[in-house]
């Protein structure tokens, strides 16, 4: 049976609009495609499957790096490439990826990637959002998602490498998807203080509602030159702190008054 050298890996939920763009951009470099699919009601899986991708249909999960870990888990490659559906691997990424995995003396367990993200308009440059490193390549058994948070990296077995060339983020094309996004990192946060029993008392109030929300637009768009990024790096500066007052108001209502 032939080895398998390069496994790319998603996990999807209705991703028709953006996933074609994904797999045509490693479809000469991956030995095979794995998504976890949860259930989509649009043309994701067809779409998938035009590729050769191998789907395993799962169930929703609030916290998704949980279903991209049955992703990783049932690749065969030496290697796993993770992927989200809203990301596209350049040329000159795909032709470094093939070389960093091509030399089989190499120590080296996995690499971390530059994002650029997208954000209404154009890709930002600033407030933090770019470089952006992700670790999404790495060996198969060697590297794996915690699942504890939205925001997480994967835990690799060190040493560590970091490849050039970006890989393209096209996360928030328009202010709708973004605020989709918005609400269900907003509630998930607030699952996390629901969690972690945060009481409603001044003192959190007052963080939650002014205290971090100004801090996080402050840091994002002065601290790290947000402005550069015109309107599009004062609307994300603007909404990363919000995301704070909501989470807890969603918390706090969900407490006092259970739907």
């Amino acid at each position: 049976m032939k080895t398998l050298k390069l496994s790319v890996v998603l996990a999807a939920r209705n991703e028709q609009e953006k996933l074609g763009r994904c797999l045509e951009s490693v479809k000469t470099i991956a030995d095979e495609i794995v998504i976890a699919d949860e259930k989509s009601t649009d043309k994701t899986v067809e779409i998938a499957k035009k590729f050769g991708t191998r789907v395993i249909p799962v169930s929703h999960q609030d916290n998704f790096h949980i279903t991209k870990n049955v992703s990783i888990d049932n690749a065969k490659g030496e290697w796993i490439l993770q992927l989200d559906a809203d990301e596209v691997v350049s040329p000159e990424l795909a032709q470094e990826i093939t070389i960093a995995i091509k030399d089989g003396q190499s120590p080296i367990n996995g690499y971390w990637i530059n994002r650029r993200n997208w954000f209404l308009t154009r890709f930002l440059s600033k407030g933090g959002q770019y470089p952006d490193p992700t670790l999404r390549l790495y060996r198969r058994g060697l590297g794996r998602l915690p699942a504890k948070d939205v925001h997480e990296q994967a835990t690799v077995e060190p040493p560590i490498g970091h490849l050039k060339h970006d890989l393209l983020h096209y996360r928030d094309t328009s202010f709708e998807k973004y605020m989709e996004g918005f609400n269900r990192y907003s509630s998930f946060i607030s699952s996390q203080l629901e969690n972690k029993k945060v009481n409603f008392g001044l003192t959190n109030t007052f963080l939650y509602l002014f205290l971090k929300p100004l801090s996080t637009f402050l840091g994002i768009y002065i601290r790290h030159r947000g402005y550069v990024d015109g309107t599009p790096g004062f609307i994300f500066a603007v909404f990363s702190g919000l995301i704070h007052p909501v989470s807890y108001i969603k918390y706090w209502q969900h407490t006092k008054y259970p739907s």
